[in-house]
């Protein structure tokens, strides 16, 4: 029962392949060779413009769309029935226990819970925005159920650079830490400290590989 509570807590808060360039050929004369007409030329210029494209799909997000996309992270509806979920299943569970499992200790999980957020969204479009990078989550290009677990795993721990590449997902990484470390030496339980911040962390990103894998194979948006 509370693993069916835990992935639907999951589900809620849902609300490097390269190119290789073959060497062109040198070109000789061949008299048993066609030649090449100019309908031959407009299909491989077609066919190189589309690669082109394939190539460079990512387009960084414009300032304001960054903007928008943290504070929707932070206070948006599905953060919001994120922060609800998870709050009631935890109320449920009496974790932690001195926080009670009445309405007063819903509240301070759901206040918790939005704290944490906060932290860790602010560091993550902070350091998106000083180091250049999106950490933002894009849906595998590769429809194969392997290339888009591999997406789903990774996209937890990388980041992209402006020119769509991947990149070690520093703001992400830093920001489920700190997160988890500053909430676990504060406003938890005295008995909290940073090492179960620590361990907090690592739960995290591993919810959010979770949640990358329902973006993946059940929401489309």
């Amino acid at each position: 029962m509370r693993s069916s509570l835990l992935l639907a807590a999951i589900f809620f808060a849902a609300a490097a392949n390269g190119f290789t360039q073959q060497p062109q050929p040198t070109a000789t004369p061949d008299k048993d060779k066609p030649a090449t007409t100019q309908t031959d030329k407009d299909d491989a210029s077609t066919d190189s413009r589309s690669s082109q494209t394939n190539q460079n799909w990512y387009v960084r997000p414009t300032a304001e769309k960054r903007f928008k996309g943290y504070a929707n992270r932070v206070v948006g509806p599905l953060a919001l029935v994120r922060y609800t979920a998870t709050a009631g299943l935890t109320t449920w569970r009496n974790t932690p226990k001195e926080w009670g499992d009445k309405w007063e200790g819903f509240g301070r999980r759901f206040a918790s819970n939005l704290g944490k957020s906060a932290i860790a969204n602010t560091a993550i479009y902070g350091l998106d925005e000083a180091l250049k990078v999106d950490s933002n989550f894009y849906r595998s290009r590769n429809r194969s159920v392997s290339a888009r677990l591999r997406n789903a795993m990774f996209s937890t721990f990388t980041a992209r650079k402006p020119n769509g590449k991947r990149t070690i997902g520093i703001p992400r990484i830093t920001g489920a830490v700190v997160s988890n470390v500053i909430a676990s030496s504060t406003w938890y339980p005295d008995r909290y400290d940073y090492v179960h911040g620590l361990k907090g962390s690592a739960i995290s990103l591993g919810v959010n590989v979770g949640f990358n894998l329902v973006r993946e194979f059940v929401w489309k948006k």
